[in-house]
């Protein structure tokens, strides 16, 4: 029988996380109008969860490599130990969900359980809004397998999956391997990635800085705490913005992102930065047509964010040369392809050395800033639409701000995750997002105009 075990990466997800650095991905969806009785989302939730294979395994140590560790179905496994129901007070119902949500991604998911939980948050009124968080540890999945895990709680994903297979699917499993194929093309390769991996070392440490860099909100010492504050933002708008300046939605969401982290260090007083912070910014390797893989499979560009620069189509200009030298070198070579380097490392030296390397990320980048696709589709729980979902990414051991985004419904998503000591107005930094599109749709209008 195969043993599935955890790839490199997850290994190293999983040893990396603490009690003050859960290393859980996350996500909060808020549908409205909602049912009259909310236990019935509940009752579904258990069903659709309990449907996914993935959701039914959890860690184990195994004898063999030594420091490894395998996936495992848990014949105990109990679907109401982590799907939970909370009622919220009065209020509005957003700003409530999203406080309660910080607090709840502050606790790391129970080890010895498969690593994941859904909550259900409901108003205190029959057919008013209502949310799930769900939580998913990063060595069970990196953003975009954890969408498609996640997914299967919406009507339309369960609903097609089990007209198309009269059950659920699975990923296929990455198992010990048995050997077969030539021994000069494995050797081959081998060395080919040992060589990769000795260019990305090296990256590493050329690209490491021992000088903290932006508002000391982004240096500060970790408090274990979270806060979550949510944005939306015209997706017909920043689309406007990249007609007219070229580069990629993403581009311009990255230079908005920026222009915010400028905007909300001056309202705060902060001095700005001699050297502009630095993004990670996550891609995936996962590639088209190629079979499914469960577990972390991507890599991630660095960016210095140029807050520094007072005008906004500037600050575009060069986020977009930014990536553009990015996207030219791939997403294996590059300090920020550090996430390959797990793929060369034993077991035995994730189990040890994940702590290390956890607290060496503050020496290479400053804050996340992650793109998660979602289907384009419309979605539904029970009937009721999905209006928004807010993604949230973890904090790295010495961070102290994550941005995630997601494209749905017309509108980009975002979910800000913070140490709540560390950045306790967060809510101001999510402002400072609509106050920066604002200003670079009016600068880009401008431009076109011939009048900017």
């Amino acid at each position: 029988m195969s043993v599935e075990l955890l790839a490199p990466l997850d290994l190293a997800f999983w040893h990396l996380e603490s009690a003050d650095h859960p290393m859980h991905l996350g996500a909060l969806a808020r549908f409205d109008p909602g049912p009259a009785d909310p236990d019935g989302v509940r009752e579904l939730l258990e069903r659709r969860a309990a449907a996914i294979p993935r959701l039914r395994t959890r860690v184990r140590d195994v004898l063999l490599p030594v420091g490894g560790a395998a996936w495992s179905v848990a014949e105990d496994f109990d679907v109401r130990r982590h799907v939970h129901h909370v009622r919220l007070g009065g209020g509005d119902f957003t700003t409530r969900a999203a406080q309660l949500a910080g607090v709840l991604m502050e606790r790391p998911l129970e080890r010895g359980l498969p690593p994941w939980e859904m909550y259900l948050l409901s108003g205190g009124e029959p057919g008013g809004p209502f949310a799930v968080l769900v939580k998913l540890h990063h060595a069970l999945a990196d953003g975009m397998r954890a969408v498609a895990i996640g997914a299967g709680i919406f009507d339309e994903i369960a609903g097609g999956r089990a007209a198309a297979r009269g059950g659920p699917a699975s990923a296929s499993p990455r198992s010990r391997p048995s050997g077969g194929g030539p021994a000069a093309g494995t050797a081959r390769g081998r060395i080919e990635e040992l060589g990769r991996a000795l260019g990305v070392g090296a990256s590493v440490v050329r690209a490491s800085r021992l000088d903290p860099r932006g508002t000391p909100a982004l240096t500060a010492s970790s408090s274990g705490t979270r806060r979550l504050a949510t944005a939306e933002l015209d997706l017909e708008e920043v689309r406007r913005v990249r007609r007219e300046r070229g580069g990629t939605a993403n581009d311009v969401l990255l230079a908005v992102v920026a222009g915010a982290l400028r905007h909300w260090m001056v309202e705060r007083g902060d001095p700005l930065p001699a050297a502009d912070p630095r993004a990670l910014v996550p891609v995936s390797r996962r590639r088209p047509g190629a079979p499914p893989r469960s577990g972390n499979t991507f890599s991630a560009y660095l960016l210095d964010l140029p807050v520094g620069d007072p005008d906004p189509l500037r600050r575009l200009g060069a986020v977009r040369r930014g990536m553009d030298r990015n996207k030219a070198a791939g997403p294996g070579r590059g300090a920020g392809a550090v996430a390959v380097l797990a793929d060369q490392l034993p077991p035995l030296a994730h189990r040890f050395g994940a702590p290390l390397a956890g607290s060496a990320a503050r020496l290479l980048f400053d804050v996340l800033v992650t793109n998660v696709p979602l289907p384009r589709s419309a979605l539904s729980l029970g009937g009721c639409p999905l209006r928004a979902l807010y993604p949230m990414a973890p904090l790295a051991r010495g961070q102290a701000l994550a941005v995630a985004m997601t494209p749905y419904g017309g509108r980009v998503h975002f979910g800000l995750v913070a140490d709540g000591r560390a950045v306790p107005d967060l809510d101001r930094l999510a402002d400072a997002l609509h106050a920066e599109l604002a200003e670079l749709v009016k600068r880009t209008d401008a431009r076109a105009a011939g009048t900017g």
